[in-house]
């Protein structure tokens, strides 16, 4: 009889499976939710095993999945519910699968991709003895951002929330006043002056959007007496619940009217003073820490996100990622490369390659005084005969021709694992969708590389 698994099965799933028995990484799922609260522990029903949790989100990074997708998914498949160790089990709803995600925040992320490097390294899968190094940008779950459109999402947010506090409090202090409608109107307006160039398309955009800040300025208004009623006492819930929630609300409309004043000021410079050089722009009122980052592409100029280093050895096994805070030059990436290199492996790589965008002679020397033979980043600028010379070498151009391998993986990351945009909420949510997602790519990886290893 032809073994089950084997039947049904994807067999680099199989050996998945069989990877994340270690115990090392479900003490580290384990620790994590031991975390959430004082008394996890100790106190209250008997919670998810960590095994379970911790499969249950490789799956849905591996698959590229949503967590409804997941829940549905899991449910109906035999094979699913045995590589959860879910079995015959209910499955978890997906709202508690996403409190679960949010508990593995991104130090505990961090740790699951470095323990499963080093099973790959100690499995020999990896020895570390090629370093490639590339960045590219992730984009955050925003639409296009224009000055109009973040000013709309200031109006329609404050005015929600101060709907839901008058449902909670009833007709009781400042009445609302709903503008949303007429800043509808302002921004249909703008949208159609924005596709004439003519002078008198550009005057009635501008009063456009004199009266679109105008009339953001006044549910600005409403949002601060809003707050401060319920701060008074003069807003009050019936119910201890709707106390809370009201006081919740205060608490974002605050925040909400903070972000609000940024966006009218860079749009007052931009729009109506003419500076479209703005500093410290912001490009989203639910996503701030979004970045504008542009790679040369032609297909996409500018990019809305977050920049992210991604860094292989051989077998295209991701070794390391980061997500950075704030756009550095990649220039400034590559000694710090190569020393996370050793730090992971105890030697630095024989063989380092990236593109000319890492290139420097500072960068060459540190690197060939760390102790790596062969440094291949092309200098395209440089007139040194002695630097061409050696680009034209068989092994530095091989090395290019491998580095290629870079952009593959990065292609790979975005349309299997989501890396293209980022369906987590915050800086945190970033460094967690990104890590899962090259956590995800590795496991594939080992799984079709250990049958080879034996």
């Amino acid at each position: 009889m032809p073994d089950y698994n084997e039947l049904l099965w994807e067999g680099w799933l199989l050996k998945v499976d069989k990877f994340l028995e270690d115990e090392d990484l479900v003490k580290i799922v384990r620790e994590a939710l031991e975390k959430r609260h004082p008394n996890s522990r100790t106190r209250g029903r008997l919670g998810t095993p960590a095994e379970v949790v911790l499969r249950l989100m490789a799956l849905k990074h591996l698959r590229n999945w949503s967590y409804q997708t997941l829940e549905r998914e899991v449910r109906a498949n035999v094979v699913y519910r045995e590589f959860t160790r879910i079995r015959g089990e209910k499955v978890p709803d997906s709202k508690t699968m996403v409190r679960w995600g949010k508990a593995l925040g991104p130090k505990v992320t961090r740790a699951i991709h470095d323990r499963v490097v080093d099973l790959g390294h100690k499995r020999g899968v990896v020895r570390g003895r090629k370093l490639r190094v590339d960045t590219t940008v992730t984009e955050t779950d925003i639409h296009y951002p224009t000055d109009s459109g973040l000013l709309g999402d200031v109006v329609r947010v404050l005015t929600r929330t101060m709907k839901q506090i008058e449902r909670e409090v009833g007709d009781v202090g400042t009445r609302l006043r709903d503008r949303t409608r007429s800043v509808k109107h302002r921004l249909i307006e703008i949208g159609r002056s924005a596709m004439r160039k003519s002078e008198g398309a550009v005057a009635r955009r501008t009063e456009a959007y004199r009266k679109l800040v105008a009339t953001t300025k006044k549910v600005m208004g409403q949002a601060k007496l809003f707050s401060e009623e319920v701060a008074a006492g003069g807003k009050q819930a019936s119910t201890l619940g709707g106390q809370l929630l009201i006081q919740g609300l205060a608490i974002y409309l605050e925040e909400m009217l903070g972000l609000a004043a940024r966006v009218l000021k860079q749009t007052k410079a931009r729009v109506l003073e003419g500076n479209r050089h703005y500093a410290d722009k912001l490009y989203s009122v639910f996503e701030v820490h979004t970045e504008a980052i542009r790679k040369g592409k032609l297909s996409k100029p500018t990019e809305f996100g977050k920049l992210v280093q991604i860094q292989e050895a051989e077998h295209q096994i991701i070794t390391d990622y980061k997500v950075f805070a704030d756009r550095p030059a990649d220039q400034e990436l590559l000694i710090p490369a190569i020393e996370k290199h050793r730090e992971i492996f105890g030697w630095v790589p024989q063989l380092v390659a990236s593109d000319a965008g890492f290139f420097s002679l500072e960068n060459v020397r540190q690197a060939k005084e760390l102790g790596v033979k062969r440094v291949a980043v092309p200098n395209k600028k440089g007139r040194d005969q002695a630097r061409w010379k050696e680009q034209k070498q068989r092994w530095f151009r091989r090395a290019q021709r491998w580095r290629v391998g870079c952009e593959g993986r990065i292609s790979v990351l975005k349309r299997r694992h989501g890396l293209r945009r980022c369906r987590y909420r915050g800086m945190d949510g970033m460094e967690r969708w990104v890590g899962w997602g090259v956590i995800a790519d590795n496991l594939i990886h080992m799984g079709k590389l250990l049958p080879k290893k034996g």
